[in-house]
């Protein structure tokens, strides 16, 4: 599969035939149909999507787990979408037609979105022509917010992608060592090229809690954070975690329950951290926090976004995200 560079991603739009969406109907499977944009109500604006991001959190539904139901909604799934206003309720100060915002909507994959104006986030002209998924942005902005990591602490990130990469960043900036663990060679460099001091390839449980031993004297880390979401990443981040540490789970489990090794976090005093934010006002706050940092050089995502598909390649787009080929990280989807 090729696909369009970050830098050439509003020319990868797809045709223009009408407000559209992409909708996925079965496991793996994606139909783009005509939508009509509904107009906004007092307090709400309607958005012209420019593009939005693709999500690991998306591939689950992809796969078509028990409970989901399909079709969904034209456009579900997509939450990491920025674009236009192109009206706006009668109510709504402050936002208006034509200004670029990015926002936290549900149903981003497609061209058009009506959502509520207080989840709109304004962009600044610093940004005008960049990709801005600030939801994904603000989601790494809150993780490292609730890890609580201050300057000598040692850190351990698990899983080095899009949100990994930038809690390393993060990290190194807030003056932590950062020992970065991830599955593939490429990870491990961009977790180097973020700062990380050293890094682990996640192959091996038991050699790599004593690489870990070894690299901190015995003492394991301060903070542990696990952006992976699956079973065996959240084993080894509490075998990495020092006594009286945290461990902050940063990784999306939505695959099924998960066991933990109570005793061990018992007799550690450890302090557990689900970092998932669900307040809408801490959702927004981070997201405005993320493209600040982003207007102002602090973060500099755009190594991170690997390529762009056209709306109606979301599936292969999804695809992608699942298969990982070559160096991919993050791809995102233009829109219109």
């Amino acid at each position: 599969m090729t696909y369009a560079s970050p830098q050439t991603w509003t020319t990868t739009a797809a045709k223009q035939e009408g407000p559209r969406a992409a909708r996925i109907v079965a496991p793996g499977q994606v139909q783009v149909v005509p939508i009509t944009p509904r107009d906004p109500e007092p307090h709400e604006v309607r958005i012209a999507i420019e593009g939005c991001g693709v999500c690991a959190s998306n591939l689950e539904p992809w796969a078509g787990p028990e409970w989901m139901s399909f079709p969904l909604a034209p456009g579900q799934l997509g939450h990491e979408a920025w674009g236009v206003i192109e009206a706006v309720g009668r109510e709504v100060e402050g936002l208006e037609p034509g200004q670029r915002v990015a926002f936290a909507g549900q149903n981003g994959f497609a061209t058009h979105e009506t959502v509520p104006a207080a989840d709109v986030i304004p962009l600044p002209a610093t940004l005008n022509g960049q990709p801005v998924p600030a939801e994904p942005l603000g989601c790494a902005v809150n993780v490292f917010r609730r890890s609580g990591i201050r300057a000598g602490d040692t850190v351990a990130v698990i899983g080095i992608g899009f949100l990994g990469a930038l809690l390393v960043r993060q990290a190194v900036l807030a003056g932590a060592r950062v020992i970065a663990i991830s599955r593939r060679e490429s990870s491990l460099e961009l977790a180097r090229q973020m700062g990380a001091s050293e890094t682990i390839v996640m192959d091996d449980h038991w050699r790599i809690i004593d690489d870990v031993r070894a690299l901190t004297d015995g003492r394991f880390c301060d903070v542990v954070i696990e952006v992976v979401g699956k079973q065996w990443p959240l084993d080894l981040a509490g075998e990495l975690v020092a006594e009286g540490g945290r461990l902050v789970i940063g990784g999306y489990h939505q695959d099924g329950p998960r066991q933990v090794n109570m005793q061990m976090w018992n007799w550690k005093g450890i302090d557990v951290i689900n970092a998932h934010e669900r307040d809408a006002r801490v959702v927004r706050r981070g997201m405005a926090d993320a493209v600040a940092a982003v207007a102002d050089g602090t973060l500099d995502p755009g190594q991170l976004y690997s390529g762009v598909f056209a709306l109606d390649d979301l599936a292969a787009a999804l695809d992608a995200t699942r298969d990982k080929p070559g160096n991919l990280v993050k791809v995102l989807i233009a829109c219109s």
